[in-house]
């Protein structure tokens, strides 16, 4: 019987990456969607770097930084007691990181199709900055953030080479889906390597479906 070990493990990484992100990945996509800074094609290209950045890469350095001797992993350490390397933790943040672009895009186009004429009548109705945010531009750009949010937790269920950098495979920690797949290749264990991959690719399937039955229509856009 498969172990439900790395199921759990890997849809707890999945989830807390995607609220993490839903946090973190509005406020930057709709700055990106709205901003004139010259700084915003940096930006942009630094949020899309894992796109085209081998994952095996960015583990590597997210495993140098994450050293008790770099200034953050000695940071972390001295505050916990023990290492961001090879501890959910660490497994969070490299998926945050890793998964960022698949939550800002989504949510950027989304912001830039509403159109600025919605968001300057509330403004003039005497609507906050906060207002005009969460009465409006939020409930036009829904259908971004559900794309946001499945494209987010599905990249992340589906991470090998980060994880595999930065967690390794402890069971119970850091042993999530993809290395336990890997682990049962390596041991001939084809049987459980064909549930848990063929589990994912089912999932892999019913996601892609439910974006393109959210995108099916035209995106809103009023201005």
């Amino acid at each position: 019987m498969t172990d439900g070990g790395p199921v759990l493990l890997t849809l707890v990484l999945a989830a807390v990456t995607t609220v993490i992100l839903l946090l973190i990945g509005t406020p930057l996509a709709w700055w990106l969607a709205h901003t004139r800074s010259r700084a915003k094609p940096i930006i942009e290209a630094i949020t899309a770097l894992p796109l085209v950045l081998p994952p095996t890469v960015l583990g590597f350095y997210l495993l140098i930084l994450f050293s008790p001797n770099a200034p953050l992993g000695g940071f972390w350490v001295t505050l916990t007691g023990s290492t961001l390397a090879f501890s959910f933790t660490g497994l969070v943040v490299a998926s945050v990181l890793y998964s960022m672009p698949f939550m800002v895009q989504p949510l950027q186009t989304a912001f830039e199709q509403i159109g600025r004429e919605p968001l300057e009548a509330a403004a003039t109705l005497g609507a906050s900055p906060r207002d005009v945010f969460f009465s409006v531009a939020a409930p036009m750009a829904l259908r971004g953030f559900l794309t946001a949010s499945v494209l987010t937790f599905a990249h992340t269920i589906g991470e090998f080479g980060v994880v595999l950098m930065v967690g390794g495979n402890i069971p119970g920690r850091t042993k999530v889906i993809s290395i336990a797949v890997y682990e049962h290749v390596e041991t001939l264990n084809y049987a459980e390597a064909h549930m848990l991959s063929g589990g994912l690719m089912l999932f892999s399937f019913a996601v892609l479906v439910i974006v393109y039955a959210l995108n099916r229509k035209a995106p809103l856009h009023v201005g």
